[in-house]
């Protein structure tokens, strides 16, 4: 307990309520609009949320509005305003103007404000109105990122007497955002882990007189034992003394909710994490986290938490978007959307990620061969152009917690820049790497992750693992080979090898002959890939090319060469066959329904669709 800076003191205990407002994994998403489909959206966003948080306030006496990070990309827009003289002729950045106009008092940084580099989100923060925290990530020879603040509120208690409460933010992110940036970066961020951070600096704001502790925390609830590289690392930040309450993100997923059930320390029902208050409010708007705090001041005038309450408040599908966002955000709408319709190509067959977790990937094939493409033309003349290239990728929307229309869906005709960028999210750039013929199979079984065992004989088996992503579901081109979904997982999805001697990977080829665990290949992939999770257990990876060019101008050339593709698919897995009447469920998006006769699918059977609006498939196996 610290002092509070306060000038009044009564013998008899005083109490107020503060209410913490929080968002977090925005991504851009700031009107009631899908670029990617460049048509109005009536799901989430910050002008949607607006209302609400205008409404939040009004119920309550003393209210802080606070952002959890990952506000600068993850649309079309956002690649746009990534250029700093975009930000320069439009004069601030599109989301910066909308966070400033509704009145944000603190955000703090997640990972993917590093995606576009330093000069990108210098220039983006720099007119921010509100303070942003970043505890965990230093600029050695930079400029300063500012690890805490502390604020100071005037509030009023229940008896109506007024009191200045010093509210300490300190901001976190994933420590991974050397490794998943690393080309963008280069070299100028040092990481610390999450906790190791919070223990620096909690105790330093608790001495400059914080009367309360806020983690301002980009980082999802998972593991209840820290280490250094823990990317989720809320369960252990919350026992950290001196914190009183979390705020998470990272995950887009909601807390409390029933996804986080049964693990250790966490009470979802009372939105608790080691006894102490925290949330998180899913992502792209999609709800307003509202945390209300009953503080108590007692003799020594040092303030604690009581009670407390944390509902999630939806973002309405039907309301009409903020009138404030809109404005501060209207020429950067228009900018973008003559930028999305500009014409890239054309393709004959349509482009889709409906089946990517049963079958050859059309859209997925199409990344793979731009990405080998360009980097055989870039490894000519060098120690590499003789090794085997191969090219990985995955679709990055594939339904899961985003919901039944979060799928690629393009179809045949002329192609546009916002049907790249649906085809590929992000703006990772090419890179590829040397990997031994073990790695490559290793690779591969941590990608087979995604699915559960199936018990042979038996049917409609749920398929899919919940909580892997299915952007780690990577597809080897090039190779063929089978998924035996008999056996176990390999890894655990923390990336601990289970079982030396368990498989799910067989029959691995190239060029029609095995791949000895010596030989040495090379893979085009990302440069996001390179420094993920995924490749973690293959050990040190050597990187042969660092283009820095993004994946998706890399994609936009390969389709001008020929200005018109017919996208096909070539074997390159399947599932190893079971017993008559082994069947698993996939639920899709219903844009599925238009699909369902294409080559090379397996026999699905449509069972209807589900409370949540996918479409339900039983596949044979």
């Amino acid at each position: 307990m610290t002092k509070s800076s306060s000038p009044e003191r009564r013998q008899t205990d005083d109490t107020l309520c503060l209410r913490i407002l929080q968002t977090t994994d925005l991504h851009m998403r700031l009107l009631s609009y899908d670029y990617f489909a460049d048509r109005p959206s009536p799901h989430g966003g910050l002008a949607r949320l607006a209302p609400l948080i205008e409404h939040a306030r009004r119920e309550a006496a003393n209210c802080l509005l606070l952002d959890n990070g990952d506000f600068l990309q993850g649309t079309p827009m956002g690649d746009l305003f990534a250029d700093p003289a975009m930000i320069d002729s439009a004069g601030i950045h599109p989301v910066i103007a909308a966070m400033n106009a509704v009145g944000y008092d603190a955000a703090t940084l997640g990972n993917h404000e590093f995606n576009y580099g330093l000069p990108a989100l210098d220039r983006a923060l720099r007119d921010a109105a509100f303070a942003i925290v970043a505890g965990n990530i230093s600029r050695p020879g930079g400029p300063t990122m500012k690890s805490w603040a502390i604020l100071p509120l005037r509030v009023t208690d229940t008896a109506g007497h007024a009191h200045t409460l010093r509210i300490g933010l300190i901001g976190l992110a994933p420590p991974q955002i050397t490794a998943w940036d690393r080309s963008a970066l280069n070299g100028a961020v040092r990481t610390q882990g999450i906790c190791d951070a919070a223990h620096a600096h909690v105790p330093a704001m608790r001495a400059q007189g914080a009367d309360l502790v806020i983690a301002l925390a980009h980082t999802g609830i998972g593991a209840a034992q820290d280490r250094p590289d823990l990317e989720n690392a809320a369960v252990p930040l919350a026992a950290i003394d001196g914190i009183d309450a979390v705020l998470c993100g990272h995950q887009h997923l909601t807390f409390p909710g029933p996804r986080f059930h049964g693990l250790a320390h966490v009470d979802a029902a009372a939105a608790t994490i080691h006894g102490k208050p925290a949330m998180m409010p899913g992502s792209w708007g999609s709800h307003l986290g509202v945390m209300d705090l009953m503080l108590r001041r007692r003799a020594g005038d040092s303030w604690r938490v009581g009670d407390h309450a944390v509902a999630l408040r939806p973002a309405p599908d039907s309301a009409a978007d903020d009138p404030g966002v809109q404005r501060a955000v209207s020429s950067a709408h228009t900018a973008t959307l003559s930028h999305i319709r500009q014409r890239v190509g054309h393709t004959t067959r349509p482009l889709h990620s409906y089946f990517t977790l049963i079958a050859d990937d059309a859209a997925v094939q199409l990344v793979a061969e731009a990405k080998r493409t360009r980097a055989a033309e870039l490894l000519r003349d060098t120690p590499h152009a003789g090794l085997p290239l191969l090219a990985a990728a995955a679709s990055f929307k594939t339904g899961g917690q985003n919901g039944p229309d979060f799928y690629s869906d393009v179809p045949a005709g002329p192609l546009s820049r916002r049907n790249l960028a649906d085809l590929y999210l992000f703006p990772n750039t090419l890179q590829a790497i040397e990997v031994t013929g073990a790695q490559l199979r290793d690779w591969l079984e941590r990608a087979a992750g995604i699915f559960r065992q199936i018990t042979p004989g038996h049917p409609d088996q749920s398929l899919r693992e919940p909580d892997f992503p299915a952007y780690n579901f990577d597809v080897i081109c090039g190779l063929r080979y089978r998924i035996d979904l008999s056996q176990p997982a390999r890894f655990a999805q923390d990336g601990t090898l289970r079982d030396q001697d368990i498989h799910r990977i067989a029959d691995l080829t190239f060029d029609g002959r095995a791949i000895s665990p010596d030989e040495r290949v090379v893979v085009a992939t990302s440069s996001y890939r390179i420094g993920s999770s995924l490749l973690a257990p293959l050990g040190a990876l050597p990187i042969v090319l660092d283009s820095r060019e993004p994946v998706r101008d890399v994609l936009r050339r390969h389709i001008a060469r020929t200005d018109t593709i017919t996208p096909s698919c070539r074997a390159v897995w399947r599932f190893a066959p079971m017993p008559p009447g082994t069947s698993a469920i996939l639920d899709t998006g219903p844009g599925a329904a238009s699909y369902l006769d294409q080559p090379g699918l397996p026999a699905v059977e449509p069972l209807g669709r589900t409370p949540q609006g996918f479409i339900r498939l039983r596949v044979p196996l």
